[in-house]
């Protein structure tokens, strides 16, 4: 299956489209083909649009016809399961949502169509996204490309897993604290966490909150720019969005490896890494300190990140599934049962002291970005383990306090409302997929990408740091 047309670069497929060198349909079948060949070890493609060969036709047509096309053009696309997709079943991985056939596309899959793409099927995820795992009453569990008895994270799993095996060019995902970036780590692929608002928050019940955003996954950093440029911009109903220009993220200056002061952190100061994590991390950034100008081993200022982001995420689950709990509770599945009920014993002093400590961490992380051009951490606290287990009890024998406790080294960063890279760095002693997260400054994605792409190129060169690769014939 190697050297397979579904394996070149989202940005090559879209050249090689717009030169009339392949077809849509034709790269729609090399995809349909790689499905078929290794989604069934790992069922990350739960749906599949049988519509996609008539939209590939017509992309087709649009290109021999000489028409305007957009920076998507008859590239196939995944869309996560959250995400609703006119005449393609959207089941938010609950048996609630079982048989829902959406009538209408979700206001961010219409920018895409707009933008030229095909959507080919949906991407699994846990119930309501809810939970670091990606397995659900309706479709079940999604394995991990490496290894697919161990997990690929959550709630995007079904996005980073169809990527890794190149079952898809391009796949949408989202975060709230870690649900795009985490399963980017564990999938050895590339997961952006954008500035909140520069994609549009369009269907949530929260829009003036920063928590949750949706964002895009490539295989490389460039493929990632290519979808965003189509995500990004402003919508009416999104309040906070604001115009956005997509050849910012093409056109520039900035983002030079060479002339930039990182920050490395093992840890946040916050969160609970085990030691084979940290580990790995020491190991890559000696590898990575003589890349830049300056190179600082510090902790940001994130003290109460974890009391503050579990209020306000048990609020925003309140909002969102509070009737559903009221009048099917035995329906729902534990993780968004357990959310719902915490958010029903958080007062209303309780959520104000939430949002005076947001404040208050948000502006002084904001101080440390003026001494500071990026921040580089670990993407996960623990490397992927046993996929029938939706979350670590424990880290190096201590126990964790919550179910998301283990995240806290992602849902910390959510709450300073900046941009995060997530990119692939080596493998483990096992085989395993690690990654690092690089925070930039709010609104300048510009840049974020454009430092991302470099080292990306300058760890490819480093022992043990380049993009891996997953063993296709071992999933056949």
């Amino acid at each position: 299956m190697t050297g397979a047309l579904c394996e070149e670069t989202a940005v090559t497929l879209r050249r090689l489209i717009g030169d009339k060198e392949i077809s849509p349909r034709e790269l729609l079948a090399a995809c349909r083909e790689r499905i078929a060949a290794v989604n069934p070890a790992v069922n990350a493609v739960v749906a599949e649009d049988p519509r996609a060969e008539a939209a590939a036709e017509a992309a087709g047509a649009a290109v021999l016809r000489g028409e305007r096309l957009g920076p998507l053009h008859g590239l196939p696309l995944g869309i996560k399961d959250l995400t609703e997709t006119e005449g393609l079943v959207t089941t938010f991985g609950s048996p609630l949502y079982r048989d829902n056939v959406p009538a209408a596309d979700d206001p961010l899959v219409r920018r895409l169509r707009a933008a030229g793409g095909v959507i080919a099927g949906k991407t699994n995820t846990p119930e309501f996204g809810a939970g670091a795992n990606t397995a659900n009453p309706v479709y079940g569990a999604t394995g991990n490309p490496f290894d697919p008895l161990k997990t690929c994270a959550g709630s995007s799993g079904g996005s980073g897993v169809a990527l890794a095996l190149s079952m898809l060019p391009l796949c949408t995902g989202s975060d709230l604290g870690g649900s795009l970036r985490t399963p980017a780590a564990y999938c050895g692929v590339v997961g952006l966490r954008p500035t909140p608002h520069l994609v549009p928050d369009t269907r949530g019940n929260r829009i003036f909150s920063p928590l949750s955003v949706e964002g895009p996954m490539a295989r490389n950093v460039a493929d990632l720019r290519l979808l965003l440029s189509a995500m990004a911009g402003a919508s009416a109903a999104d309040p906070l969005s604001r115009p956005y220009d997509p050849q910012t993220l093409f056109h520039g200056r900035g983002g030079e490896p060479a002339s930039a002061t990182v920050a490395f952190s093992e840890d946040l100061g916050v969160a609970p890494v085990s030691a084979e994590v940290r580990a790995l991390f020491r190991n890559r950034v000696e590898a990575m300190r003589p890349l830049f100008k300056c190179a600082l081993d510090r902790d940001p200022p994130l003290a109460g990140a974890n009391w503050v982001f579990e209020t306000l995420r048990a609020v925003g689950f309140l909002a969102g599934y509070r009737r559903l709990y009221e009048e099917n509770p035995g329906r729902l599945g534990s993780n968004v049962r357990t959310n719902v009920a915490l958010g029903l014993k958080c007062s209303a002093a309780d959520v104000a002291d939430a949002q005076v400590a947001h404040a208050a961490l948000y502006r002084a992380f904001q101080i440390f970005l003026d001494e500071v051009d990026f921040l580089i951490c670990p993407a996960a606290s623990v490397q992927p383990f046993d996929k029938t287990q939706l979350f670590p009890q424990d880290i190096d024998g201590h126990p964790l306090e919550t179910y998301i406790s283990w995240i806290a080294i992602t849902y910390a960063i959510t709450l300073t409302a900046c941009p995060v890279l997530v990119l692939p760095c080596g493998l483990d002693g096992k085989g395993l997929p690690f990654a690092v997260q690089i925070v930039g400054k709010p609104w300048q994605e510009a840049a974020l990408l454009r430092f991302g792409e470099k080292l990306e190129a300058a760890l490819a060169q480093l022992p043990h740091c380049a993009r891996p690769l997953p063993d296709l014939t071992k999933l056949q």
